[in-house]
């Protein structure tokens, strides 16, 4: 923090140091999370895991060239004489990094249990701020309306998951089909789609704005500070918000602002304890139970920010479990 005594030039150096920082920090976890990635493909656990699973990949869900408007199908290869619940998975990585590919991990272990998986790649910021990332969820879950009898899935069954940024977009995707809004593109999925059945929503960061409330409640390091600082000038930032109303960037602060048009899905959300991000999940849970039952909130204890990729961990495993339990109560489903 600059004091009165600073000189011009000590805050100005103080200002490229905060920049570098960031940028480093932000590739060294864009490279750590690429190569986890590829590395967890080789584990004697995945490569047991993928036995009995069929994956088409690079299926376009909208008109153009661009990658980002691509998503894999995870599906059992085993025929099913009834269609499956079709899940629409949406990856994380603060808004900017990481697809549908270093994501493999959700569509394996949602197939296993029985899901038709569309893991999905939409536009990144900061090359494309909010709302694009959204306006690419909702193309595709508009796709997989359209075309999840084609890959053996139910179209009147969907389920919307995400991790991480994921979680926000899933969260976000969910109110679209429960409040009215006034934006075209968000206008079109109320009056249109059918609501999901479900949300998953972990380790969602939920209020996009303000990302200095997380150190304002207790000390956080620099490099979580500096990731949830990029988050919200990549994702959101000042110059693009208009109007006081909460927009679906910030789904919490649209929960926590006014009651809902219709009823919301139900939800499973969940986070460790070592996630910076709890409190979000905490908050939604108190949102939620103001408007009607529903939401499910599962803390895990020690669990850090994604634990839940680490699949064959003992508290991952615990995790998938729940999330299963849930989905088959809702679904009316029993593996």
């Amino acid at each position: 923090m600059a004091t009165d005594y600073d000189s011009i030039e000590d805050q100005i150096e103080r200002g490229h140091w905060e920049t570098l920082r960031r940028r480093f920090g932000g590739a060294v976890m864009k490279v750590t999370l690429d190569r986890l990635s590829r590395a967890g493909q080789y584990h004697p656990r995945s490569l047991w895991s993928r036995r009995g699973i069929d994956v088409v990949r690079d299926v376009r869900y909208h008109p153009g060239s661009h990658r980002a408007h691509l998503l894999d199908i995870y599906r059992p290869a085993t025929p099913n004489t009834e269609r499956l619940p079709a899940l629409l998975y949406i990856h994380g990585g603060a808004f900017r990094i990481l697809s549908k590919e270093t994501h493999w991990m959700m569509g394996l272990m949602f197939a296993k249990q029985g899901f038709v998986v569309f893991n999905i790649n939409y536009r990144l910021a900061p090359k494309h701020p909010y709302p694009a990332a959204l306006v690419d969820v909702c193309h595709a879950y508009k796709w997989v309306e359209r075309n999840a009898q084609s890959y053996g899935a139910d179209p009147t069954r969907i389920v919307v998951a995400g991790e991480s940024a994921g979680g926000n977009l899933a969260t976000a995707l969910t109110l679209l089909t429960s409040y009215r809004r006034p934006e075209p593109w968000a206008r079109s999925m109320y009056e249109e789609s059918v609501q999901p059945h479900a949300a998953i929503v972990a380790c969602a960061v939920l209020q996009v704005s303000d990302s200095y409330r997380f150190s304002r409640t207790k000390p956080i390091p620099s490099f979580l500070a500096d990731r949830l600082r990029d988050v919200e000038e990549a994702y959101f930032p000042s110059h693009i918000r208009v109007g006081r109303e909460p927009t679906l960037a910030d789904p919490l602060l649209l929960i926590e602002s006014r009651s809902p048009d219709r009823l919301i899905p139900p939800m499973f959300a969940f986070v460790g304890t070592k996630d910076p991000l709890l409190d979000d999940t905490r908050r939604l849970k108190v949102a939620m139970d103001r408007h009607q039952p529903g939401c499910e909130i599962r803390i895990y204890a020690g669990g850090v920010h994604a634990f839940h990729a680490v699949y064959w961990t003992t508290l991952a495993k615990q995790c998938w479990h729940d999330q299963f339990v849930f989905l088959d109560t809702v679904l009316g489903t029993k593996k």
